[in-house]
């Protein structure tokens, strides 16, 4: 299973998916954070079978929310993951991975509501849990599906 945590690490609770993806990697899981942008993305995944992207959502619910979306299985809702200069992200690279035949066996999505986006490394309090949530949710699937 390769985890891509997604993200600024220095925008606040948009660093939700890569300190997901450092806590992921401390416990020896196969990891790497992105920024997000949509093309390169879908280059990281080639050649797994297995992926789960971890971001942070803006829609509007609770901070800290966790939300799973399999994503080979439909699409993803647009409109949820913050983009910053990139109009190519998360959502637009899985649905175009889609179209070319090129997702994973199994994608699974961890969106993380956020509240705070501007400026700065710590994480909501909400949104600190949501990403221990995440970490909990990476380590089940691996016992489930060895």
């Amino acid at each position: 299973m390769l985890i891509i945590g997604i993200g600024h690490p220095f925008r606040r609770d948009d660093g939700a998916g890569p300190t997901a993806a450092a806590l992921l990697a401390a416990l020896g899981f196969d990891t790497l954070s992105h920024h997000g942008e949509g093309t390169d993305l879908m280059e990281r995944w080639q050649g797994h079978d297995d992926v789960v992207l971890i971001d942070a959502t803006a829609s509007g619910a609770a901070p800290g929310t966790v939300r799973l979306w399999q994503a080979d299985q439909a699409p993803l809702p647009s409109g949820l993951f913050p983009k910053s200069s990139h109009t190519f992200g998360v959502a637009e690279a899985v649905e175009m991975a889609r179209l070319l035949g090129r997702l994973p066996e199994r994608m699974r999505v961890i969106g993380i509501e956020g509240a705070d986006f501007s400026s700065g490394q710590d994480l909501s309090p909400a949104v600190a849990e949501g990403v221990a949530q995440a970490v909990r949710l990476c380590q089940e699937w691996t016992t489930s599906f060895p």
